[in-house]
């Protein structure tokens, strides 16, 4: 879930981006895994869900390096666009269901908010 205001809107990197809607500070948590809210989806539910869904859950769902389920970010998370020079990282922590994602430096309103996805996706495909 995110714990930051943010907005989504068309990106310069791919498609659709999320933006910072406010500013964050470096080291802000800005997103965790909350059960109940986030899904976490077998390989087996994805492989077997019928079209337009297969590819829907393709698109908006990653591969877990840490429990090798399919996570769904329930709200604007799943619009994180990949970067090679990210503004977040994503890590694992102690405790954590998965990982959580924290701002590696201060972040402005309206600037995207982007991951490496190499550094949670078990199976990154096409960077």
């Amino acid at each position: 879930m995110l714990l930051v205001k943010t907005t989504i809107a068309p990106s310069p990197i791919h498609g659709i981006g999320l933006f910072a809607d406010q500013f964050i500070p470096q080291g802000t948590r800005i997103w965790e895994f909350t059960p109940g809210f986030d899904r976490k989806l077998s390989s087996t539910f994805i492989e077997n869900a019928p079209e337009p869904l297969h590819s829907w859950l393709h698109t908006h769902t990653y591969c877990s390096r840490q429990s090798h389920q399919y996570i769904l970010c329930s709200d604007d998370a799943r619009f994180f666009n990949h970067s090679d020079t990210p503004n977040t990282e994503s890590r694992e922590v102690a405790g954590e269901d998965e990982v959580i994602t924290v701002a590696k430096r201060d972040i402005q309103p309206g600037e995207e908010l982007t991951d490496d996805y190499r550094t949670f996706e078990a199976h990154v495909v096409d960077l």
